[in-house]
């Protein structure tokens, strides 16, 4: 089994992660010491990049890492790449949440969450899967579960709960991040082995 850095430094995304790909991967956690790695880039692919190549030069291992957005559709596609930060550099998902609800009042609540996730080998070769989920922004934060954006996010293809309503299970099948790791997983069974 192919052992992978995971890039990421969030709990909750690890053990997403972590449940989305341990049965094709060997996911070790980043190492403690290292510094998270900005996002200073302009694309979900490029923030993603950034994160797996620092991951993958302190490990030597191929490394994985993920980057998601919220793209309202009132908001011209915001926060996008600034999703985590919408509210601000230090922002709580809580005062996130805060915000896109007051920005939203008394306008179209469609939105999608975007999640680019990618696996950088050491030589330089990556493989990058996206997963989409159409959804809106539900007028009031519902449900305990999950993180982030979970308590305001409807997916379309769901029956009227938030992310955080529904069990981890139900969620993955729905996802962006579950549909980007299926895709990615789908990618590594697909690799010729050598």
């Amino acid at each position: 089994m192919l052992r992978v850095a995971c890039a990421s430094a969030n709990p909750h995304k690890v053990a997403e992660i972590f449940d989305l790909m341990g049965g094709v991967i060997e996911l070790i956690a980043r190492p403690s010491d290292l510094i998270e790695t900005p996002e200073t880039e302009s694309t979900l692919v490029g923030n993603a990049r950034l994160k797996a190549a620092a991951v993958c030069l302190a490990t030597g291992l191929p490394a994985l890492a993920d980057d998601t957005g919220l793209e309202v559709d009132a908001l011209d596609g915001a926060p996008g790449v600034l999703t985590a930060r919408f509210a601000g550099v230090n922002a709580t998902d809580a005062e996130n949440r805060t915000k896109i609800l007051n920005e939203l009042l008394g306008k179209p609540r469609t939105a999608r969450f975007r999640t680019v996730a990618l696996l950088l080998f050491a030589d330089g070769r990556e493989i990058i899967a996206q997963g989409v989920c159409e959804g809106s922004i539900a007028k009031l934060q519902r449900g305990e579960r999950g993180f982030g954006y979970d308590a305001i996010f409807i997916p379309s293809l769901g029956d009227g709960r938030t992310f955080a309503e529904m069990s981890i299970e139900e969620k993955h099948l729905l996802s962006h991040r579950g549909l980007a790791f299926r895709a990615l997983a789908k990618s590594l069974e697909d690799l010729p082995t050598a």
